[in-house]
């Protein structure tokens, strides 16, 4: 049986709207991914596995993660051979390489095509590691394992016969000799659905509720962690409150998740760092946790200003999805954004370790929002540009078909 072979630790995460749009078309699909990928696709039937064991007690540390990549590898492998012998035969093999899943798969499939999506490479210098000292001083020992992660990853590529990468910065972390084989693809947003609109009152799970026309403060940092600025952009809301007594802050973010950042120190979570010692109104700023997707596009909407800062990194959902709703986004003056963002023309680019101009910025949003319209109009067009789903799926589509994969009309 031809077809597609998905491949994702957490399917289907970035691969939803193309799996979706395959299988609607009738072409078959089969995903492999790990025993916590809960949610299943009508027309895409799922291989879960589970990992065996844990990494080796005592291994030599520049080996862990290699050795737990090349064990989910290994997994896949298995249940690639169980798909193989029910009869599955791909022409395409479409696969995340963050977690080690594809690296064996040509042992099974040898003629099927694979396209790969890395979403990141690391480096021992210019990107995430070692950018912010403050809570992870470098080492040479951090430097290594960055550089090792990149293992296993890099031994899948090999096997790539094209490579997607969601925007040209994340691309542009891959070495040369993968450059060629590199396609910008970003999965993109429903521009339909989100869409600029006007903001509802928004209630609180206190019981009260912020009307339209409040100056709102919205920040999403799904982990709550240093990665994605939490402590700049905690230091810059003592100032904010003072000079807008009636500016009103939401923050969306699970404080107990593990994040890219590692864990808080002490055993605290990274909330708790980011915001101790700060004088912070608990009735003005609100810790909303992970909320329901529908709940968080209310929040952007209620935005006067969204804040946005990340580490030179992969670039967050939410911040497609602020810049489709036409928010007035400020963002950190970093890599990922800088394809995304233009300073004064769409958004603001401010420096990463400065408060005291993120806090400038907010102050100046809040006292006159409406300076902010043309920006946000912008900022919509931006995304219609760059964010478009349906323009992501036409081009991978594009893509596979290049690849042998017959699309039915």
């Amino acid at each position: 049986m031809a077809g597609v072979v998905f491949v994702h630790n957490n399917f289907p995460a970035q691969f939803r709207d193309l799996a979706e749009s395959l299988a609607g078309r009738g072409v078959p699909c089969l995903a492999i991914a790990q025993q916590h990928a809960a949610e299943n696709l009508p027309g895409v039937p799922f291989i879960k596995y589970r990992l065996p064991r844990g990494t080796t007690p005592d291994i030599f540390p520049l080996a862990v993660r290699a050795e737990a990549d090349l064990l989910r590898g290994g997994m896949v492998l298995k249940a690639a051979q169980m798909a193989k012998a029910q009869g599955f035969e791909p022409d395409v093999i479409v696969g995340h390489t963050g977690w080690g899943e594809t690296v064996l798969l040509k042992e099974v499939w040898p003629d099927a095509r694979q396209v790969l999506y890395p979403e990141f490479f690391y480096a021992s210098r210019g990107l995430d590691i070692g950018f912010d000292v403050e809570f992870q001083p470098l080492t040479e020992e951090m430097v290594l394992r960055g550089v090792t992660k990149n293992a296993v990853a890099a031994l899948s590529l090999t096997n790539a016969d094209a490579i997607v990468c969601p925007t040209a910065f994340q691309a542009s972390t891959l070495p040369a000799i993968f450059q060629p084989r590199v396609r910008i693809i970003h999965e993109g947003v429903d521009l339909q659905a989100i869409r600029p609109g006007p903001a509802e009152p928004f209630p609180l799970d206190d019981g009260r509720v912020i009307a339209p026309g409040t100056p709102v403060i919205t920040h999403v940092n799904n982990s709550m962690e240093p990665l994605r600025g939490l402590h700049i952009f905690a230091r810059a809301l003592p100032r904010l409150l003072a000079a807008v007594p009636d500016a009103q802050v939401l923050v969306i973010g699970h404080p107990g998740a593990r994040g890219y950042s590692g864990s808080a120190p002490e055993g605290k979570t990274w909330r708790d760092v980011c915001f101790d010692g700060l004088a912070i109104d608990p009735a003005r700023v609100h810790f909303l946790g992970r909320v329901a997707h529908p709940r968080m596009l209310a929040a952007l909407r209620l935005s006067t200003a969204h804040v946005y800062y990340t580490y030179p990194f992969v670039l967050s959902w939410s911040l497609a999805e602020a810049m489709a709703l036409g928010c007035y986004v400020l963002a950190s003056d970093t890599g990922p954004l800088h394809e995304v963002i233009e300073d004064g023309a769409n958004g603001r680019l401010l420096p990463f370790f400065d408060p005291q101009a993120l806090s400038e910025a907010l102050i100046a949003a809040c006292r006159d929002p409406e300076a902010q319209a043309a920006l946000r109009k912008a900022a919509r067009k931006t995304a219609e540009r760059l964010f478009s789903q349906a323009k992501g799926r036409a081009a991978w589509l594009k893509l596979l078909a290049e690849m042998g994969l017959a699309l039915p009309a």
